[in-house]
């Protein structure tokens, strides 16, 4: 489902006087729960541990994560028990206090807590030694989704009809979606990704599956790093929510239009572009990041 963007009342940038066109791909519509690029980047995964015969997925992720909610909103639909590998020792108290962790909870994922000094030992041949010994044999998500067969599905995101555009935009967080959209995109596309994180090691982690050299990362719109938030894109949210209804989740597709309508505002794209927006879902982390910004009396995000 791709939704036109034009002008309204109250948004700030004149899109008619800039000359371009501004599209978003509604990814987040495909399932409720497992949704947007999450969806992609699970259904090679599924397939290849349903024809391995495996009934057990295990993964990675934090408190709020995106991919813990969907990787058991999986198993639930596909047969699966799920496993979340959760950084943070002193958060099983939190479960159901955290809308992430309950949701996941509840579509019956097992937790194991770790201290953050374990989770960064998580690729550690110890670490998978002690899993499987724990939980027998299981298929491996990796954090964040991001493996070959992840980056499989995201090269379905863009069709035959998506040609038409001149740009291609997308959230970044482990690099599988952009990597995915740069492999499918056509001749003469460009591909912009907006990191949620700061540094640049995305690029060599984008480097190992990208297929052409027809992107970039525009490293401006983080607001600080993952999950980081200020009240100026609480504002810019909901009234996009207000002026489109569609919502955006605060940690990735938010920032990147964010960032998108800044480009516009300041030429960076030539005069008569398409600009398509990929809404790469996210939208269960707004609970948990309103319960963030409730506790630091500022304004919520609109859902």
């Amino acid at each position: 489902m791709i939704f036109k963007l034009e002008n309204s009342v109250n948004q700030q940038v004149d899109l008619h006087h800039k000359n371009v066109e501004l599209y978003v791909k509604r990814e987040d519509a495909i399932h409720p729960f497992v949704s947007g690029n999450k969806y992609r980047k699970l259904k090679y995964n599924v397939l290849e541990a349903q024809k391995k015969g495996i009934k057990t997925l295990v993964t990675f992720g934090g408190a709020y994560s995106n991919h813990i909610a969907a990787v058991a909103a999986a198993g639930q639909l596909f047969g699966f028990k799920t496993v979340g590998i959760i950084r943070g020792e002193e958060l099983w108290t939190e479960i159901d206090k955290n809308p992430t962790l309950s949701f996941a909870k509840q579509q019956g994922m097992r937790f194991k807590f770790v201290t953050r000094e374990a989770y960064r030992r998580k690729t550690s041949a110890d670490f998978i030694a002690a899993l499987k010994a724990e939980f027998g044999d299981y298929y491996h998500v990796p954090e964040g989704g991001t493996n070959a067969l992840a980056v499989k599905g995201c090269e379905e995101i863009l069709t035959e009809s998506d040609q038409v555009f001149d740009y291609v935009c997308s959230a970044v967080g482990t690099g599988g979606t952009i990597s995915g959209l740069i492999n499918c995109s056509k001749p003469g596309q460009q591909v912009l990704g907006f990191p949620a994180l700061k540094g640049d090691f995305l690029k060599s982690d984008i480097s190992k599956f990208a297929k052409q050299s027809n992107w970039e990362l525009i490293t401006n719109y983080h607001f600080g790093g993952y999950a980081k938030i200020n009240e100026e894109l609480v504002a810019f949210i909901n009234q996009f929510k207000t002026d489109y209804q569609i919502p955006l989740d605060p940690v990735y597709t938010g920032k990147m239009l964010f960032g998108i309508f800044d480009l516009i505002e300041k030429g960076f794209f030539p005069k008569g572009s398409k600009i398509l927006a990929i809404h790469t879902g996210g939208l269960q982390g707004i609970e948990g990041m309103n319960a963030l910004l409730k506790k630091k009396n500022l304004p919520l995000i609109m859902s």
